[in-house]
């Protein structure tokens, strides 16, 4: 035994050979319609493309939502799928080396199959359906398969015009069944109240029958990210066709939370908010509270100056307003407290309290503004006011004493006999704080609507709003941002910062400023949270140009009929 030669082992067969080391280590090198690409691991396909400028089509993909990969419009030919397979592109991950192709005859094929089978039962709205202009499937249909219907027989009929809320109605006709809606609700919202109910043809987006109806702050989002006309908003709803409208880069002034928005407009009226991609404060999203915002803008303004009080009120020219509010300052002089609300912007304030230091000679400000709200744990703030941080800063670097709204009022009638406000925001009932105006000597006010505070000033200065005019807001985390302005002011009015200059200059103080922007450049400097904001190159979209600066609501930066981002 000993003598006997020991059997060695049969060595294991070669394995496949080690894949190749990664052309750029931490990144995945890829090829997308011969053009080379290199992202971040975990990126999907339709991301991946996008950077080279690969437009990959795609109905149920939304870049905040979870993968559904139920309409199957992004299917691409890839190299690491099996042979003759496609696959989506949503739900497929980049890999190294992979090649994809996202435009050959097999990709088409596909293509126009999913749009002949989406269109099948898809009754043809696009006359009266509110989405005209903005939808998926009629884009995708001119780019993808625009051939007609083979369908023999009538189309399967639903229910036409269902609410959901007071807010929202669904057109379950036009519904494709991309599901974003019920992903939303279940995963942003965190109100899993819709779902998918039937089956094959028949089935429908609806809410579910333990609740009824939508009941959450944040439903209105599920009417921008529907690809098709199948959620709309009745607040919107026939008012306005989208090719008509224009937007303008702004701020939400419903909360302190700042969140951005394109306001669409026509002519001097706002139609609608939409939610614009931040994501360090809003992502994607908006509440319905910010969403009807707007009204104010278009609703119960001071359009013209106004002088006296009650039934002796008068409409007046800007000069002749002027001329009113001097004399009454100039009757009360140093001894005229000054008011000032959150809503107003930046720019406003700075000019204020320029005024209010150098021509008042005060060195206190009584903090007015909305009243506090409901607040959540997502968007809405329980602050109604956009920009108190903001005041808070430059009231502090101007040296200025921060009193509360309550010591004015206990103080107006008694040792406080005349008042210049800013903003006509109160946070008590508009008529209690009217009847003590009753017992100041002189109330002058700049204000944006009428209320029953405007009736019980003496002097009432006509304002325009943020949406006439370019400024910002810092909102409740200190970060300032830029609006710009969609047209110009309404009627006589003007912004407050511009009232305060022209009242600086009837008193005999030079203020060199003619616009928003030159009076932060003169004012921001000695406020150290606007000292290092950068005013041009902090404008949206990188409009820098000053003026008006608007774009078609369909182009603001969207492929057209895409608002799901904003």
């Amino acid at each position: 035994m000993s003598d006997e030669k020991k059997v060695e082992a049969p060595k294991p067969p070669p394995g496949p050979p080690a894949p190749p080391p990664p052309k750029n280590p931490g990144f995945i090198t890829l090829t997308i319609d011969g053009k080379e690409v290199v992202a971040k691991p975990g990126t999907n396909m339709i991301e991946a493309a996008k950077s080279v400028g690969s437009e990959i089509p795609y109905y149920c993909y939304h870049p905040r939502l979870s993968i559904a990969a139920n309409c199957r419009m992004c299917m691409v030919e890839s190299s690491a799928a099996p042979p003759g397979k496609l696959v989506p592109a949503c739900q497929t991950g980049i890999t190294e080396g992979a090649v994809i192709k996202t435009d050959t005859d097999k990709v088409r094929a596909q293509q126009k199959m999913v749009m002949e089978f989406l269109l099948l039962n898809h009754p043809v709205d696009c006359s009266i359906c509110d989405q005209a202009g903005e939808c998926k499937l009629q884009d995708y249909y001119m780019k993808y398969d625009f051939k007609s219907s083979r369908l023999e027989g009538g189309k399967i009929l639903k229910n036409k015009r269902k609410k959901l809320n007071e807010l929202i109605v669904i057109d379950q006709e036009r519904c494709v069944m991309c599901t974003r809606c019920v992903r939303f609700m279940d995963e942003v919202a965190k109100a899993p109240q819709l779902g998918v109910f039937g089956r094959g043809s028949h089935e429908v987006v609806d809410v579910s029958p333990a609740y009824g109806k939508l009941e959450s702050e944040y439903a209105g989002n599920i009417v921008d990210i529907c690809p098709v006309g199948a959620l709309l908003n009745t607040d919107f709803r026939f008012r306005a066709r989208a090719w008509f409208l224009s937007a303008a880069p702004s701020i939400c002034t419903g909360c302190s939370k700042g969140c951005n928005i394109y306001a669409d407009f026509m002519g001097q009226d706002v139609y609608r908010y939409r939610p614009r991609e931040n994501d360090a404060i809003n992502k994607s999203w908006m509440s319905d509270t910010g969403r009807l915002s707007y009204k104010t803008i278009n609703k119960h303004r001071v359009l013209r100056s106004l002088v006296g009080r009650g039934d002796a009120t008068k409409e007046v020219a800007k000069a002749d307003a002027l001329t009113a509010a001097v004399k009454l300052l100039q009757d009360h002089a140093n001894k005229v407290a000054f008011m000032a609300s959150p809503v107003a912007s930046n720019e406003d304030l700075l000019a204020g309290f320029a005024f209010a230091r150098d021509v008042l000679k005060t060195n206190a400000v009584y903090v007015s503004g909305r009243p506090d709200g409901v607040a959540d744990d997502f968007l809405r703030t329980a602050d109604k006011n956009p920009n108190r941080k903001g005041l808070e800063n430059i009231a502090k670097a101007f040296g200025f004493t921060v009193k509360s709204f309550k010591d004015l009022t206990a103080a107006m009638g008694k040792t406080i006999k005349a008042v210049y406000a800013i903003g006509a925001e109160v946070p008590e009932d508009e008529t209690v704080f009217a009847g003590r105006a009753a017992d100041l000597a002189a109330f002058i006010i700049s204000a944006t609507n009428e209320n029953a505070i405007t009736l019980a000033a003496d002097v009432v200065f006509a304002a325009s709003t943020h949406i006439e005019d370019e400024g910002s807001f810092t909102q409740e985390a200190g970060i300032t941002q830029r609006f710009r302005r969609a047209f110009p002011p309404k009627g006589d009015s003007q912004p407050h910062w511009k009232w305060a200059v022209e009242l600086s200059k009837a008193l005999g103080l030079e203020t060199r400023a003619a616009s928003s922007r030159e009076i932060f450049k003169a004012l921001s400097g000695t406020v150290p949270e606007l000292a290092s904001f950068e005013w041009d190159k902090q404008a949206p979209m990188n409009q820098k140009r000053p003026g008006i600066g608007t774009l078609p609501a369909g182009a603001d930066g969207r492929p057209p009929g895409w608002r799901e981002q904003g």
